[in-house]
């Protein structure tokens, strides 16, 4: 099925399934393997190595984030074009955002590699703690130029019509790297740097095998001269600023939630917010996988004035989110013990009875994080970029600075309890900006004349 009969034509419940869903595949093999990794680094390390492997990890997801806002930034307006019939401007803003991809990773990377130990040390840490959240980090900022284009590629791979391959290609990474972590820690007995050089080398053999065909000229985009502008780059930030901002902004917030919990709980409390991050790990691949996975049709469709089937395919998209945040509600309230389990075998009575309270109340998170979710989605999806990043920021970083303040009585609790306020309040928000959006979201079908 071509990529016009697949975005305009097929009926949305029947796209959703043929989109949406290999898409959540693709998400759920990735999630799987952050799951493993923190599992690996738990069974076959030690604690401390998975408290550092937490500590460094805001600073990894930074480095990726500009590549982010470049590949999700580029994928809206390409979407678009190829949706008015431009087929041309598609490929100048596919050639230029992955040449400020890879531009983007040699700076970052080199940046993070040489700022890595006074970032650790001012996170509160010191001794071997510091120096294997260092050696992890630095792992990923040598591969940064290549890694780093990863996350880009599975989105052109979507735009084309590529769904399936893109599927494929998630859960041969994450297979990939998986083996390799347990062959460099079970069998070799390789350190934390091990773990980052097997989820490193997997996103490098899995980017030669992305950019591959579209090198070859196999796929509806392909790689041409590339004629940067002033509105070129604008437009790729702007749409791309509301996912930036989300990552950067997120892990602003987790540095700050470290540097709370390493003076409040130490090694342990750090521990435990690492089984909440790889407990959220697992769910919010799977959001995006299903939401982001259709935001190429979406797009394609307003971009061909096919308003009203934008809004149908979003419709799906809204019902998937309420599903999955319904089942992570159950099973976290359900099972808190045996998910902080998989993480800290190692530790002792103290750690596991603050992880599994700590779930427990991790899990009011998706009471409402699905709604706030899906109309930053929605409107990103059809260039409502500032509304978008408003709700991306304020998710991100506004409300849970704010309820530290508000919550700082309660110590710890206060700091598992942040995950679920900070939900409401951007649900609150989300409604409020759909709102006053809608008359604009709601308007009629206007078939644009395709060049």
């Amino acid at each position: 099925m071509d990529q016009q009969t697949m975005f305009l034509k097929t009926p949305p419940a029947k796209l959703f399934f043929l989109a949406a869903l290999p898409g959540a595949i693709g998400m759920l093999a990735s999630a799987l393997y952050q799951l493993a990794d923190g599992i690996l680094v738990g069974q076959f390390l030690d604690s401390t190595a998975f408290a550092a492997l937490n500590l460094a990890m805001p600073f990894v997801i930074i480095n990726f984030s500009l590549a982010d806002l470049i590949g999700v930034g580029s994928s809206v307006p390409i979407s678009i074009a190829l949706g008015q019939g431009k087929d041309r401007q598609a490929n100048n803003y596919f050639t230029c955002a992955c040449l400020m991809i890879v531009s983007a990773g040699v700076l970052v990377g080199a940046l993070m590699y040489f700022a890595a130990p006074g970032l650790i040390v001012l996170m509160g840490a010191d001794g071997r703690f510091a120096t294997l959240a260092v050696q992890y980090l630095r792992v990923y900022a040598i591969c940064s130029p290549v890694t780093t284009i990863i996350f880009a590629t599975d989105n052109y791979l979507r735009i084309c019509g590529r769904i399936k391959g893109s599927m494929c290609l998630n859960i041969f990474m994450s297979a990939l790297s998986a083996g390799l972590e347990f062959l460099f820690l079970a069998v070799f007995r390789w350190g934390i740097w091990a773990a980052a050089l097997a989820t490193c080398t997997g996103m490098m053999v899995c980017v030669v095998i992305a950019l591959t065909p579209f090198a070859l000229g196999k796929m509806k985009l392909h790689f041409c001269r590339p004629q940067f502008s002033p509105e070129l780059l604008g437009r790729i930030i702007r749409c791309g600023l509301p996912t930036f901002l989300n990552n950067v902004a997120g892990r602003i917030t987790s540095i700050l939630m470290n540097l709370l919990l390493v003076r409040l709980g130490g090694e342990i409390a750090v521990s435990v917010y690492g089984v909440l991050m790889y407990a959220d790990g697992f769910i919010q691949p799977l959001l995006y996988g299903t939401c982001d996975s259709l935001q190429p049709a979406v797009g394609y469709n307003w971009g061909a004035g096919r308003f009203s089937r934008s809004r149908a395919i979003e419709s799906w998209c809204l019902r998937a989110a309420m599903l999955l945040c319904a089942a992570a509600l159950a099973v976290m309230a359900l099972f808190p013990g045996q998910i902080a389990a998989l993480f800290l075998s190692s530790t002792g009575d103290e750690a596991m009875a603050m992880a599994t309270g700590a779930v427990r109340l991790f899990s009011l998170t998706y009471l409402t994080r699905w709604f706030g979710f899906w109309v930053q989605s929605y409107l990103l999806a059809v260039e409502k970029a500032v509304q978008a990043t408003i709700i991306s920021v304020s998710t991100a970083l506004i409300f849970p600075v704010l309820l530290i303040l508000v919550l700082w009585p309660l110590g710890l609790t206060g700091l598992w309890l942040n995950f679920a306020g900070t939900a409401v309040l951007a649900a609150v928000l989300a409604a409020v900006l759909l709102r006053r959006e809608w008359p604009d979201l709601s308007r009629a079908d206007q078939p644009v004349q395709r060049q």
